[in-house]
């Protein structure tokens, strides 16, 4: 399933964007794009994203933000200002001043003020999880947006196999009939005289084994019923749904090679198209 989440916050006295993007995949597959000091903790990211998504190509990319932490530091030499203090006092004495002496003289004074590499604050697991976390919530919750619109959209690919479905088991007992009526009358054709009605009767009972689909009729409209269910559930339910596709398709081609109808026939071939349009679907399903 696609989504996208992000968040940014407040890490190592900078500030730290997480971006999340997911794409469909048969498994948990992450890929990072981590800065530098973040990359330590590729490990906690791939194990926090391991209980958010159950499978998929999962893309983290974590950088600073705006606000990245300054590269140096102003940095004051106390010792440096008293001596420049003084030397100032004495010239305010040698030129005959008085008053007070500016705090902006001093500070522009050789060395008083000077700027040094800042000592890099590290960065914790602790300020850079919730941030993930929030990034994952956006990006779930967007793939849950999408779960709804897929969910209904498979909803619907059911009731049209359940709908096609009955019209096959109201069709199915019709069959029986016409084949007697269609048997008797190539007996007719083949031989004179009276027929032995209970032979008859007896190849028709072999010709309705042959063409019996009650059996897979139940077993699709169980398979319709647990997809149902299982669409009605919380959390991932792709795998499940792929595997009851393959038992519905199962069902469906027994009924078409069983079938001997030709508008049976045709009815079967609709439930073919609905459910490899189902199947599409579910792909795209975590």
């Amino acid at each position: 399933m696609t989504g996208f989440g992000a968040a940014e916050g407040p890490v190592g006295g900078g500030s730290i964007r997480v971006e999340i993007r997911t794409v469909n995949h048969r498994f948990f597959n992450p890929s990072f794009k981590l800065s530098g000091e973040i990359a330590v903790f590729e490990g906690e990211v791939r194990e926090q994203l391991r209980k958010a998504f159950d499978r998929g190509h999962i893309s983290v990319s974590m950088r600073w933000g705006g606000t990245e932490p300054p590269a140096t530091a102003l940095q004051l030499n106390p010792d440096r200002a008293r001596e420049a203090m003084a030397r100032l006092r004495e010239l305010q004495t040698a030129v005959g001043l008085s008053g007070e002496i500016p705090l902006d003289l001093l500070a522009r004074q050789s060395d008083v003020l000077t700027l040094a590499p800042n000592p890099a604050t590290p960065v914790r697991w602790e300020e850079l999880a919730p941030i993930l976390d929030d990034a994952t919530r956006d990006c779930r919750a967007m793939r849950r947006r999408e779960g709804e619109v897929l969910a209904g959209e498979l909803e619907g690919r059911l009731r049209q196999v359940g709908a096609l479905a009955e019209r096959v088991a109201q069709r199915a007992p019709e069959r029986v009939v016409a084949e007697r009526e269609r048997l008797q009358a190539a007996v007719n054709q083949l031989v004179s005289g009276a027929v032995d009605e209970g032979r008859l009767a007896q190849e028709i009972a072999f010709l309705a084994d042959r063409l019996d689909i009650t059996e897979e009729l139940v077993r699709l409209t169980a398979h319709l019923g647990a997809a149902r269910a299982v669409l009605a559930q919380d959390g991932p339910v792709g795998k499940q749904l792929g595997f009851l596709a393959q038992e519905l398709g199962r069902e469906i081609n027994t009924i078409g090679s069983k079938a001997n109808d030709a508008t049976i026939a045709h009815w079967v071939v609709a439930m073919k198209g609905e459910l490899e349009k189902f199947r599409e679907q579910v792909e795209n399903l975590e």
